[in-house]
C-alpha cells in the first residue's frame, strides 16, 4: 500500500495532537502533585495527622537512614506521636521541587524540604533531600507509594 502526501499528513498532524494531549496531561498530573504537596504542608503544619497520611498509598514502602523498610502504618503512627508532643513545634517549608517526571499511572518527584524543630527555646532547621514515587490511585488522586529520603545531617531537636 502506497500513502500519499495527504495520509501522510494527517498522519503527522494526528501523531502531533497526541503528544499536545499527552504533554497536557502530564502538565495537569504534575500540577496535582504539587497541589498534593502543598496541602500536606498546610495538613503537617496544622498537627493533622489523618491529612498528612492521606497523602501516603496504604502500601507505601520508604527508607530513611535509620529505617530501611518503613510502611504506612509505622510512619503515619510516628507522626501522630509527634504531634501530640506540647513541648515540640515543628514546621515544613513548601518542598522545593527539582522535577516531577510523569509516565501515565506513574511519577517520580525529586525534591527538598527544609524542617524547622522547635523546643525549649532552641531551633534547628535542616534539609530533606529525596525521592518520593506517586501512583495514581483507582480514585484518580496521586499518592506516594515510595520514597526514599536523607539528610546530611540530623535536626538537633529531633534526635
Amino acid at each position: 500500500m502506497i500513502l500519499s502526501w495527504r495520509h501522510l499528513l494527517i498522519a503527522g498532524l494526528l501523531a502531533s495532537a497526541l503528544c499536545r494531549m499527552a504533554y497536557a496531561d502530564s502538565s495537569d498530573d504534575q500540577e496535582a502533585i504539587r497541589q498534593r504537596f502543598q496541602e500536606w504542608v498546610v495538613a503537617f503544619n496544622g498537627k493533622n495527622s489523618a491529612a498528612v497520611c492521606d497523602l501516603f498509598a496504604p502500601d507505601l514502602v520508604y527508607s530513611l537512614p535509620e529505617v530501611l523498610q518503613g510502611t504506612r502504618e509505622q510512619l503515619c503512627g510516628n507522626l501522630e506521636r509527634l504531634f501530640k508532643r506540647a513541648d515540640l513545634h515543628v514546621h515544613y517549608d513548601p518542598p522545593t521541587i527539582h522535577e516531577i517526571l510523569v509516565s501515565g499511572d506513574l511519577a517520580v518527584v525529586r525534591l527538598t524540604w527544609t524542617l524547622t524543630a522547635e523546643a525549649k527555646g532552641a531551633r534547628d532547621t535542616t534539609t530533606e533531600e529525596g525521592i518520593d514515587i506517586f501512583y495514581r490511585q483507582a480514585d484518580g488522586r496521586w499518592s506516594i507509594a515510595r520514597f526514599i529520603a536523607f539528610t546530611t545531617r540530623q535536626n538537633k531537636i529531633l534526635q
